[in-house]
């Protein structure tokens, strides 16, 4: 994912899927949770390549494994359960350009129990749907709450950034104290 090779990752995944499946008939929460964890991964890489048949099969195994886990759980560090297949949701209707889905479904949900940077991240992917259906003021509104809760995330997050510049960009005349604010704190002006 990292270095944009999305079908190599598509691959690894069900290469991957294909060692673990068989352990899942007694699978406990870290086993689902990886399983699942592995399916999200794999939902925003085939969601980047443009294939929609497989993030939807990607995201159904990974709510499947959720489900089955039955709750929001941190197994292993991958905040994995049915909000985070949520999330992934979000962000893979984000890629895709189904920005009316992200957001019927990202303001709604409730993030609450999950760890910080997920917290953040969800955050930020609503902000750019928001932004990216020229509603500006509420993608700003959302970027200012996550800054409350993690103010060195969104200082340092590459969408925060991309955000605030092109709405900067996109300003005519003076940006408003919102905008300027998080801007400097951002260090983009």
């Amino acid at each position: 994912l990292a270095t944009g090779r999305f079908q190599p990752a598509v691959q690894l995944v069900g290469r991957a899927s294909a060692v673990l499946s068989p352990r899942l008939g007694t699978a406990g929460g870290d086993m689902l949770s990886v399983y699942g964890s592995l399916f999200l991964a794999g939902a925003m890489a085939a969601s980047r390549a443009e294939d929609r048949p497989t993030t939807r099969a990607f995201l159904g195994e990974a709510e499947e494994s959720a489900r089955r886990l039955g709750r929001d759980a941190n197994y292993l560090w991958t905040a994995f359960g049915p909000t985070n297949v949520a999330i992934h949701r979000v962000n893979t209707a984000v890629e895709l350009g189904d920005l009316q889905i992200a957001l019927d479904i990202g303001p709604a949900l409730d993030t609450s129990g999950l760890p910080t940077e997920r917290r953040v991240r969800h955050a930020l992917e609503l902000a750019r749907a928001y932004s990216a259906r020229n509603r500006r003021d509420e993608g700003l509104a959302v970027v200012l709450e996550a800054e409350q809760l993690a103010p060195e995330q969104v200082r340092h997050h590459f969408i925060s950034r991309q955000l605030v510049l092109t709405w900067m960009r996109q300003q005519r005349g003076r940006p408003g104290l919102e905008l300027a604010g998080l801007a400097a704190r951002l260090r983009l002006t």
